[in-house]
């Protein structure tokens, strides 16, 4: 799966790269050790809180690709329920819709038709 299919605009993140003398690159690097890499807290709960800040974002590009990475690290549907349901309880009716546009991420991507998650959302 190309990154353009969870939106468009990731297409040009190699030429954003490169205009930004090499931010996104940062930023990558940043995201793997502080999410993608097990410590106190393993990868796959530290995927789950990137997911839960997406949502309050409302950033659905950012939850589609967290709830990506949540399941590649071993996340349950189980686990992503309490995250949910912590989303719709501090986000009001708002949180609840994005929750249930990361419910439709999850189901979509468990079902085979997102395909398999990049290594990264947002770096060349």
């Amino acid at each position: 799966m190309s990154l353009k299919t969870i939106d468009p605009a990731l297409d040009l993140m190699s030429d954003f790269d490169q205009l930004t003398h090499g931010v996104a690159r940062h930023i990558q690097q940043m995201r793997q050790t502080a999410i993608f890499t097990d410590g106190a807290l393993p990868a796959r709960q530290k995927s789950l809180g990137a997911m839960l800040w997406s949502i309050s974002a409302r950033c659905e590009p950012c939850i589609v690709f967290y709830v990506q990475q949540a399941v590649t690290h071993g996340a349950t549907e189980a686990e992503l329920g309490e995250v949910l349901a912590i989303a719709a309880t501090m986000g009001g009716c708002v949180g609840e819709m994005w929750a249930l546009k990361a419910l439709k991420a999850y189901r979509d991507f468990t079902a085979g038709s997102a395909g398999v998650a990049e290594p990264h959302c947002c770096a060349p």
